[in-house]
């Protein structure tokens, strides 16, 4: 399983959603590592203001849906060496606006690019979810535990969805031997996070730096785990490095768990904002707790290294320098 130590030689990589938040981030780390680099997106929540202004021969953008077949001879003419798929809306107000082509993107997209490892022998890497355990029974997850997920509910769309995904990838692993590698991620934040995102960081941020009030739904009591992006990058990278007969899931997030209302008054402290916080009624099927056990990425060398005050004061200050003209 652990990671092995080979001369670094280039490598042809596909990144589904190389446009959204944590693709670029990957993007950008592959690419500086001398990697031929080809962005898989279709901007629906992926970004081209994110990798516009990469100037590589090493790079390539192919906009493009992978709920669609992608083929080789049609838009992509060198040998894959190994795909990353990070194609799928994550946050709720996004997922829940657009639950079929979520659905269809989990799935669909899953096989697409699955017979695509499959023709060029490449390694593949799902990127699944902590959803996949709903509202945990278990606290702090193990990827042992099956899950608590409402199959019917408003975000069953991404739940059930990344859960079948990760059946996909399994079932390709056993019937054609494909080089599949399976992680949940957990809370992740930092730089190329969308502002309108919905997600709990961007929103107290943002509502932070405007002076604006900070909603919590619930009492604030809820728990999340933060992890910041270039360790979830490097947790990726790592991964992707194992064995090819470990296939995972694997747990990737920081274990270091606060409340909601811990994290917003962080926040506001952090921004010197005059925000007040106001509380408003639970989400639907929203989780109160999120811990991953991380004792299985321990085993590949790997662990976060970014606190949350380090973390959140980066990406404070990225939001600092858009903040005017996006929001």
């Amino acid at each position: 399983m652990i990671a092995k130590k080979e001369k670094k030689i280039m490598k042809t990589i596909l990144i589904a959603g190389g446009a959204g938040f944590i693709g670029t981030n990957l993007t950008k780390r592959l690419l500086n590592e001398e990697n031929n680099i080809i962005c898989i997106d279709n901007f629906h929540t992926g970004k081209l203001k994110n990798i516009e202004n990469i100037k590589s021969d090493n790079f390539k953008l192919i906009k493009h849906d992978i709920i669609n077949p992608l083929k080789i001879d049609e838009k992509i003419d060198e040998k894959i060496d190994e795909i990353y798929n990070l194609a799928s809306p994550a946050s709720p107000p996004h997922y829940q606006a657009a639950p079929l082509q979520t659905i269809k993107t989990n799935i669909h997209g899953v096989f697409n690019l699955l017979e695509l490892a499959k023709e060029n022998d490449a390694k593949f890497l799902q990127t699944s979810t902590s959803e996949v355990y709903g509202e945990p029974l278990e606290h702090p997850q193990k990827e042992s535990y099956w899950g608590n997920v409402n199959p019917n509910g408003f975000r069953s769309c991404y739940d059930e969805s990344k859960r079948c995904s990760e059946s996909i990838c399994m079932n390709y692993y056993r019937e054609y031997g494909t080089k599949v590698k399976i992680v949940r991620i957990f809370n992740t934040y930092g730089p190329y996070m969308d502002p309108k995102d919905g997600r709990v960081v961007t929103n107290f941020i943002i509502e932070a730096l405007k002076n604006e009030n900070i909603t919590i739904y619930g009492d604030g009591s809820q728990t999340r785990s933060f992890c910041y992006v270039d360790d979830m990058v490097e947790g990726l990278i790592r991964m992707m490095g194992t064995d090819d007969d470990f296939t995972g899931p694997v747990n990737l997030g920081n274990p270091e768990e606060f409340s909601i209302l811990e994290f917003a008054k962080k926040v506001i402290e952090k921004t010197n904002s005059s925000s007040n916080i106001i509380n408003c009624p639970l989400p639907h099927d929203d989780p109160t707790q999120r811990k991953p056990d991380i004792a299985l990425a321990k085993r590949m060398d790997w662990k976060p290294e970014i606190k949350l005050d380090e973390g959140l004061d980066k990406t404070i200050e990225y939001y600092k320098k858009i903040i005017d003209y996006q929001i």
